[in-house]
Parts: C-alpha cells; structure tokens; sequence
C-alpha cells in the first residue's frame, strides 16, 4: 500500500479511517459474493485491504519488511470453505475492525493524549464493520445510579479491592442482551435485575443482591473490599 502523504491531525486519520473503513464494508456488504470469490482457498495468503479511495482489494501482503504500514490479517481464504458463509464474514469482520484501528493510531503515533482520546471517540461513533455485517444494532449506555460500576448498577469487590462487574452484565451493548439481564433474581427478595437498581454481588456465594435488600449503598460499596451477604455472615464463611 502506498500513500504519498500521510495524514497526522485528527481529522486527516479520522478522514484515512472512514474511508478504509468503507472500502472494507462495501466488500462484506454490497459486494459480498465478488468479495466472497477472489477469496479462493486455492491460492496463495490474501488479504482484505480497504484504501483511502474508499475502494477495497483482496490481495497478497506487502513484501516490504517492516509494511508501510500495519498489514490486515494474512490467509483470510483458508478458512473460506471451512466455516459457515456468514461465521467466514464475521471473523473476516472482526479482523478488518482490529486492522483498521491499528492503521488509525499507527498514523496518530504522534498525537498527544487528548488528541488519542479525540481520535477513538470519533471512531467509537461509528458502528464497527462486525456490527455492519452482522447487522448488530448498538444501544445508547443508559445512565446508572452508580457511575462507578461498569455493569449498569451492579458492582462487586475481589479481595485486592478492585471493582469487578457481573460477567452476566458485561456485554450489555446490544438489545438482544436486556432478556438475559431479566433472568438474574435477587439473593434476597427474588426480584428481577432492573437497569435503575444499585445491585451488589456476594464474593463468597457470588450471589446479587438489590442494594435496599441487604443495606449497602454506592457510597458504602466503594468502601467495602470484599463482601459477604447477610447469610454467608450467618454461616461464619472466612
């Protein structure tokens, strides 16, 4: 891949970024099935690249070492036959997500750090290329009553401290996810998790628990380094 300039401010990475970006789901979407055929398992290791130009070219990695620039992920036709058509257009998906972002901080090697920072949230507006095939639809974060914790209202201390988030919750940006959330009861009254509820989860049966339930507010659970349900008190568990 040549580039006679390459860009250093914000917008210009930001400007490479989209561009490449749309070349790419243009190969995965639109011409999915020519993308789908260049990509013969008989060949040699191919590569997806998507260009400033917005244009797209499966073809082999560049020969000089070290690239230009950071190379896509090599011998995305091997698996072509392999694996169900659409699981082939995720995992490509997924890599191009990965490449695309190399290629963009590769170029802001040299942006500061609230320049970085600009950077990626320009990015993250974007839906990714796996969210684009996929067709995955990315949700708004809702606001919670404990800013603190990562799994909307649901917190949980390890031993050395550190807030850890309910696994369960963990992916939460995506609508097919809030049934899942429904399922988790509470350890004390059996109610139903609730996104606008401060929850505590238990480090020795790793139950949860509605804050109200067992007396612990965001504030006290900032505090606690690790924590026991009224029942495993009960039972003297160390």
């Amino acid at each position: 891949m040549e580039m006679s300039s390459s860009p250093r401010t914000v917008e210009e990475i930001f400007k490479d970024y989209s561009a490449r970006r749309a070349g790419v789901v243009r190969a995965l979407t639109q011409d999915v099935d020519e993308f789908y055929g260049l990509c013969d398992p008989d060949k040699e290791n191919l590569c997806l690249y998507g260009h400033p130009n917005e244009t797209w070219e499966v073809t082999l990695p560049a020969e000089e070492v070290p690239p230009e620039l950071p190379e896509p992920a090599l011998g995305i036709n091997f698996a072509r036959d392999g694996m169900n058509r659409r699981d082939w257009l995720s995992l490509v998906a997924v890599h191009s997500d990965s490449w695309l972002l190399s290629v963009a901080f590769y170029l802001g090697a040299r942006l500061n750090r609230n320049e970085r920072k600009r950077l990626f949230s320009l990015i993250n507006d974007l839906p990714t290329v796996f969210e684009v095939v996929t067709e995955r639809k990315p949700i708004k974060d809702k606001p919670t009553v404990d800013s603190g914790s990562k799994s909307r209202g649901s917190t949980k201390r390890s031993s050395d401290g550190q807030v850890k988030s309910n696994p369960k919750f963990a992916d939460e940006g995506y609508e097919e996810d809030e049934d899942e959330h429904s399922e988790t009861l509470c350890g004390s009254c059996g109610g139903n998790y609730n996104a606008d509820e401060f929850w505590i989860g238990c480090d020795i049966c790793e139950r949860w628990f509605h804050g109200k339930c067992v007396k612990i507010t965001p504030a006290k659970a900032e505090s606690i380094k690790q924590y026991k349900c009224p029942s495993c008190m009960r039972r003297g568990k160390p």
